[in-house]
């Protein structure tokens, strides 16, 4: 089954090229059928290629997604042009009386800045605090993960003595957990990021922590109820986005490894190599099946 998307949205024609089912608005309104509303609370700079990128995780159900990207309204985006946030975003302050089935918010790269020195910070706790009362799941990203963790647990981050940035295997801590159903034994995942949170801190809050990786630390973490998802790493990216990171990293002159275990033989003149996308289509697909579609009611206003 399709995400229901606007039919101008500029990811309508990429997946569909990838043969992925989406489905128009007025298509969608044509079937007696309550689709998941999912919200992408989306802080990347490139807010084009992410919004494809996680539409394109989305998609891979039976289930049919309606979609709300969302914007901070105290920020002023300077790579996504303000025809396209103003046809296809709203703010907080547009859906902060409805309730959703589920709630992405995306990482960024302000890492290195306190979470209070951050412009939108203010505006983004609002959508945290509003998540635990009306949204059913959230799944925090990078960046996301560690400010929701230190919102709502006061999980601080520490900064790193250089950049993460690789692909990396990870175990399953805990077998019988639904959200890593039918993950390899290892598996991969991109990480890419400055700063990290420590296990020990996020354990003793009374999370539980789901994935560990030996070299990029606390992987995917959650609450009891498995209602705050924390995931550290970046499963949605494109196989070419680290390479994009690196090369610019390079243009600006820093100094900066390429990403581990992502080019053949660890060298950045061979192309790179995905060994991360089963893993990815997997965990959104579960977290969409077991930790919304299964448990979130029928009636979302009695979320309230």
């Amino acid at each position: 089954m399709p995400v229901n998307l606007p039919a101008d949205l500029p990811a309508v024609g990429t997946l569909s090229a990838e043969n992925v089912f989406v489905m128009t608005k007025k298509q969608a309104q044509s079937q007696d059928i309550r689709p998941l509303r999912i919200g992408i609370v989306n802080l990347m700079p490139t807010k084009i290629e992410t919004e494809t990128q996680l539409l394109r995780m989305l998609s891979n159900t039976p289930l049919q997604v309606e979609i709300i990207l969302l914007q901070m309204s105290s920020h002023t985006s300077k790579n996504t042009a303000k025809e396209h946030l103003d046809a296809f975003y709203q703010t907080f302050d547009d859906i902060k009386d409805s309730v959703l089935d589920g709630l992405i918010i995306t990482g960024a790269p302000i890492e290195t800045l306190p979470f209070e020195k951050v412009n939108y910070w203010e505006e983004l706790c609002k959508v945290m605090e509003w998540s635990k009362t009306h949204v059913y799941s959230t799944m925090h990203i990078c960046w996301g993960a560690q400010a929701g963790l230190y919102y709502h647990y006061g999980v601080d981050k520490y900064s790193l003595d250089k950049k993460l940035s690789g692909v990396y295997p990870h175990r399953v801590l805990i077998p019988t957990c639904r959200l890593t159903r039918g993950f390899d034994d290892p598996f991969y995942a991109p990480h890419s990021r400055y700063t990290d949170v420590l296990t020990r801190e996020v354990e003793n809050t009374g999370l539980v922590i789901i994935s560990t990786s030996e070299e990029a630390g606390l992987y995917i973490a959650a609450s009891r109820n498995r209602r705050q998802v924390f995931v550290t790493g970046h499963a949605e990216y494109d196989i070419n986005t680290l390479d994009n990171e690196y090369r610019r990293d390079i243009s600006k002159g820093l100094e900066i490894a390429p990403p581990l275990n992502y080019y053949p033989n660890n060298d950045p003149n061979n192309p790179p190599e995905m060994r991360w996308r089963a893993h990815a289509h997997l965990l959104f697909a579960n977290w969409l099946n077991y930790y919304v579609y299964q448990e979130t009611p029928y009636n979302l206003a009695s979320l309230l």
